[in-house]
Order: C-alpha cells, then sequence, then structure tokens
C-alpha cells in the first residue's frame, strides 16, 4: 500500500441527492439536511443500526441485498422529508374527503404506508422497463431472426439471448438518464449529487469541511450509486448466461427476477473492492461508472455545498475506524 493510500481515509458513508438536499447515512447516524424556502438548512438525524446488525446480515453478497434494501426505503423517506420543504405557489389547500378519511384511518402511520406503497410502484415500474420490456424485445428479435436464415442460428443462440437483452437493458438505462438530466429541476437535484460527492471525497482527503476545501475536489466518486446500477447491468449479463433458455416470457422474467438478489450482492461487492484498490486494472473498470456519473451529477454551487456539509457532520463518528470502507 502507498503512502499516499494510506493517508486517504476511504469512508462508508455515502448518501444521495434529495429535493433542495442531501441525504447522508454513516455507521451510526443518518441525517437529511434540506435549504428551506427561506433560506435555512433544516437539518434530521436519526440513529441507523448499520454497525449493530447481527454478523449473518453482514457477510459478503448478503449485506448487499440489505444493504439495497435500506437504500430503497431510507431514500424514499429522505425524498418525503425533503418534500415538506419545497416551495409550493401559495394556494388555499382544502382537505379532500378521501384525505380526510386516510387522516382519521391511519393517523401518523399514513407516512410509513405513503413510503412503502411508493418503493412498491417504483419496483414495480423498475421491472417492468429494465426486465419485462427488454425480454419482450429480445423475444421479438428472436422471431425476426428465424425468418432471415442466413442469422438464425445465431438468434436462436443463448448468447444471443443473453447479449442482446443485456445491451437492450443499458441502453433503456443510459437513455433515460440522458433524457431526465435534461429536465429544469432534476439539474438541481444532480447539483447537489454533485456536492455529496465533493464533501465525501474532501472528508476522505482529510481535509476540513469548509466550502473552499470542497470545491476544488471532483463531482465523481467510485462509489457512486450510478456505478453501482451500471455494476448492476453488466453482472446481470453475466448472471442470466447461466440460466437454462426457455421459450415463455414470463417465465423469463420470473427467472431473471429471482436473481436479482445475487446480481445486487455481487455488485455491491465488486463497487466495495472498486472502492478500495488503487490498482490500475480496477481504476479502468470504474471508469464507466465515472463517465455516467457525468450524466447524474452538476458542479453545485456554494449554498449547496453548505447544505451536504450540514448532512455530512452527523454522519461522522468519534473513532474513524467505525466508518471505513
Amino acid at each position: 500500500m502507498s503512502k499516499e493510500e494510506q493517508q486517504q481515509h476511504i469512508t462508508s458513508i455515502g448518501g444521495q441527492a434529495v429535493m433542495e438536499g442531501v441525504m447522508m447515512r454513516g455507521p451510526f447516524k443518518t441525517a437529511v439536511a434540506v435549504r428551506k424556502p427561506d433560506g435555512d438548512i433544516e437539518c434530521k438525524v436519526e440513529e441507523n443500526g448499520t454497525k449493530t446488525r447481527k454478523k449473518f446480515w453482514r457477510l459478503p453478497i448478503i449485506r448487499g441485498c440489505v444493504s439495497f434494501v435500506d437504500s430503497l426505503v431510507i431514500g424514499m423517506k429522505a425524498l418525503m422529508f425533503s418534500a415538506e420543504f419545497v416551495d409550493i405557489e401559495e394556494e388555499e389547500k382544502t382537505e379532500s374527503k378521501f384525505d380526510k378519511w386516510l387522516d382519521d384511518k391511519f393517523g401518523d402511520k399514513i407516512k410509513d404506508i405513503v413510503i412503502y406503497v411508493s418503493i412498491a410502484i417504483s419496483l414495480v415500474f423498475s421491472i417492468a422497463l429494465f426486465m419485462v420490456l427488454p425480454t419482450f424485445l429480445t423475444k421479438g428479435a428472436e422471431k425476426i431472426g428465424t425468418l432471415i436464415p442466413p442469422i438464425s442460428a445465431f438468434t436462436d443462440s443463448h448468447l444471443f439471448t443473453s447479449l442482446f437483452e443485456g445491451i437492450i437493458r443499458m441502453v433503456i438505462f443510459i437513455g433515460y438518464l440522458a433524457i431526465v438530466s435534461n429536465m429544469k429541476d432534476i439539474k438541481r437535484v444532480f447539483q447537489y449529487h454533485g456536492a455529496e460527492h465533493k464533501t465525501i471525497a474532501c472528508y476522505e482527503a482529510g481535509e476540513e469541511l469548509t466550502v473552499e476545501n470542497i470545491k476544488k475536489h471532483t463531482r465523481f466518486h467510485p462509489r457512486c450509486g450510478t456505478s453501482f446500477l451500471l455494476f448492476v447491468m453488466i453482472v446481470s449479463i453475466l448472471l442470466f448466461a447461466l440460466l437454462p433458455r426457455v421459450d415463455m416470457v414470463i417465465l423469463r422474467v420470473l427467472m431473471r427476477l429471482a436473481l436479482l438478489p445475487a446480481v445486487a450482492g455481487i455488485s455491491f461487492e465488486i463497487i466495495k473492492f472498486a472502492g478500495r484498490s488503487k490498482s490500475k486494472w480496477v481504476a479502468w473498470l470504474s471508469k464507466p461508472g465515472l463517465w455516467l456519473q457525468k450524466l447524474t451529477t452538476r458542479e453545485p454551487d456554494a449554498s449547496q455545498i453548505e447544505v451536504a456539509i450540514e448532512s455530512m457532520k452527523p454522519c461522522i463518528p468519534e473513532n474513524k475506524e467505525d466508518d471505513r470502507w
């Protein structure tokens, strides 16, 4: 290990951008900081059980699945919290009968219900877009291939099914990011995403968390969720190639869904390894994820960096060994 690697503290603290804010998650605490319409920063800090999990849930592969589910739940809660401070045009709000019924029926539990319903809808949408659609398109390509004798032998092969489906999934993923990255509101979220990365990079470099120090760091980070999703795409191509070929589209989708925990777990281990290593070949492996972050991050301004600092500070443990990646 080089002297530079020894000096750099690679942290497990990570987070995500939310509406006008940043969520950070450390080994003991999770913090969400949001810039309110009046300019003040509201910060919510909660204890989390990341470090106190039983040994089984911290085993390789399994910890990746747990982390993925946690990220969905915690991320949705952070988004719900940030949405409370969005500056909405002043209108007289009238509570509908349905809203009143929900409030009377569920009370304070309504937020939890909304969070889990939102997660369920997001999962269904993701499965439809990244699993069902590519499988249907691949099946269509196979049928077209049977009509063209010179290529029918290839389109009938299991290799074609795995590669074509994987390429479609990758194109949809990158295309989706390219489209949303040009939306005005999403651009601001991606600026906060950049602020999150730069703040973590500054902390890992051992520098004081100030706006000026953070500004000089890169907004591209090897342990970003964008890079993780790219690894998910690549790992899924390899793992799905091991599945037996079946003609029924629904059965194909179900088989792929059954493998998703393994895909998430293996992808997590790869990004964990890549985040630690400084070797040249690992740096080369991480480059596509860093390139993709050009779509999902933007350079933040000083006010956005201030929010990222406020979300980062509560997550830093007293003992730095506790947040080591």
